[in-house]
This record gives structure tokens, sequence and C-alpha cells, in this order.
């Protein structure tokens, strides 16, 4: 099994684990628990992390190819 088959299975569990719990807190709230509640708020902030967290590289390497220019803005590559 490759690395990427694995966090592929991985992401899978996880995210089952997630619809299991969201779906019992939907369906049956009043034979849920702090476990169910703890998944799915955790999922939900989880999701939330890639659209505020960005590394300064990235951010960096998203400017360089949208205007052609690294570094100081009065050279060009």
């Amino acid at each position: 099994m490759t690395a990427a088959a694995a966090m592929a299975v991985v992401a899978l569990a996880a995210g089952g684990l997630w619809w299991w719990a969201v779906l019992r807190l939907v369906v049956a709230p009043e034979h849920t628990g702090v476990l169910e509640g703890a998944v799915a708020a955790s999922g939900w902030g989880l999701s939330l992390l890639p659209v505020h967290v960005a590394s300064r590289a990235s951010r960096r390497g998203e400017a360089v190819k949208a205007t052609g220019r690294a570094g100081n803005p009065g050279t060009s590559r």
C-alpha cells in the first residue's frame, strides 16, 4: 500500500466518523453524548483551517505566479 493510498483510507475513515457523529446528532439527539458532539464540532472546526491558514512560502509562490516577479518588485525573472 502506498503512502497516498494509506492517507486516502485514513481520510475516508475520519470523514465517515464525522458523518456518523453528525447524523446521530440530527437523527437521535436525545441518545447522543459528549463524544458525538466533540467529533462533530472538531470536524467542523478543522474544515475552516485550510481557508485561514497558509504558509508564507505558498503565498509568495502564488504572488510570483500571478505577477511573474520574485523578491524585489523592481526586478523581473
